[in-house]
């Protein structure tokens, strides 16, 4: 069972903002097999949250992960995901709705809240995405 590790962040400067994420992705001995920030636009620290967990689901998926543990800063996200918080947000939901449609395609996923302070590597990232789209012209 191919098992990995995903680590994400959301950052919107403005919430909302320039917005960008951060994933890592780790094999089972802590192997980097992707690292990624990407700029999204404007957008809320949520909205970029979820985009996020979208983009890590696509590339967990592409390494063929069979069992996902998932590592997030976002309280709202974890307990989102664990059915401990109704999603209200229209937006939010539809992020919500395309996740799960994913992850429907992993047979094991567990998700842990985090703090940030763990979560450093993936918050950088999407802090420097964030200000790629801050600065474009």
């Amino acid at each position: 069972m191919r098992k990995l590790y995903l680590y994400t962040d959301g950052a919107s400067l403005g919430n909302p903002g320039p917005a960008g994420i951060g994933i890592i992705l780790k094999d089972e001995e802590g192997k980097v097999l992707k690292q990624l920030g990407e700029p999204i636009g404007v957008a809320t620290n949520n909205e970029a949250e979820y985009q996020a967990l979208l983009r890590g689901l696509e590339e967990a998926i592409r390494c063929g992960v069979e069992h996902l543990v998932w590592y997030t800063d976002s309280e709202l996200l974890a307990r989102q995901w664990q059915g401990k918080y109704t999603v209200r947000s229209p937006n939010l939901r539809v992020l919500f709705q395309k996740a799960r449609q994913l992850a429907s395609r992993i047979p094991r996923m567990e998700v842990y809240h985090q703090a940030r302070e763990h979560n450093h590597a993936a918050d950088r990232l999407a802090r420097k995405a964030a200000r790629r789209v801050q600065s474009a012209p």
